[in-house]
């Protein structure tokens, strides 16, 4: 029973992340002979103001 968890950024449409875990699911499928039911996709969304790289927060870039 794979599970796969993505951080993402906040700011992406339902349908973007539905169609990213669809794919994500996919290629769990395609690689592991893992039938599709099986396998967990969950996303968690992080707020642009509390994320930060290189030292400049996301919402600032």
């Amino acid at each position: 029973m794979p599970e796969v968890i993505v951080h993402l950024a906040e700011g992406r449409t339902h349908e973007q992340k539905k169609a990213l875990m669809k794919d994500i699911t996919d290629a769990v499928v395609k690689n592991t002979g893992t039938p599709a039911d099986s396998v967990t996709v969950s996303i968690i969304e992080t707020p642009k103001i509390h994320k930060m790289k290189g030292g400049v927060l996301f919402s600032e870039r």
